[in-house]
């Protein structure tokens, strides 16, 4: 079984091989967590927030492949010195734009990031105690498709695992 390479731009490659923002923010604000280390991709997010709910610095760590790499990197600097409320308008395919496009099966890493973005946020808030009326309650389609994503991963996990006891 030969296995051919994915047709990633060189926007998306020079992004995984040069990640703007890469590693772990220790005095962050708020971080937060998307994905699952059973299916491969995992993304961290860390935030730093001032006062006037302005993201003064965002890192992230990854696990994961080019595109996870490339849009995590990307979300960083396109949320710097924007308002919460901004960042939390991000959409996926914002996200997949900014990086040039992405090949349709990895269309998921712009979703993760996005959605640890958007935890990142509502845990910020939740921590604060206060919610403002633009964060709306139920959880953002990127949110919904990151707990799916790691919901089908841990199922898979079981499912391996009995499959090796048998």
């Amino acid at each position: 079984m030969s296995r051919i390479p994915l047709p990633y731009n060189p926007k998306v490659l020079e992004l995984f091989r040069n990640p703007k923002n890469l590693g772990k923010m220790d005095d962050a604000t708020v971080s937060a967590v998307a994905g699952n280390p059973a299916c491969g991709d995992m993304i961290t997010f860390y935030l730093k927030i001032n006062e006037e709910e302005v993201i003064e610095r965002a890192s992230f760590e990854s696990y994961g492949c080019a595109a996870n790499i490339a849009t995590s990197s990307i979300v960083t600097e396109m949320i710097k010195g924007t308002s919460l409320e901004d960042a939390w308008k991000i959409s996926w395919k914002r996200v997949t734009e900014a990086v040039g496009g992405l090949p349709s099966v990895k269309f998921h890493c712009g979703v993760l990031a996005v959605g640890a973005l958007k935890r990142a946020i509502r845990k910020y808030y939740k921590n604060k105690g206060a919610s403002p009326e633009w964060l709306e309650e139920e959880l953002s389609f990127e949110e919904k498709q990151a707990l799916e994503e790691e919901e089908l991963a841990k199922m898979l996990s079981k499912r391996m695992k009995l499959e090796g006891e048998k």
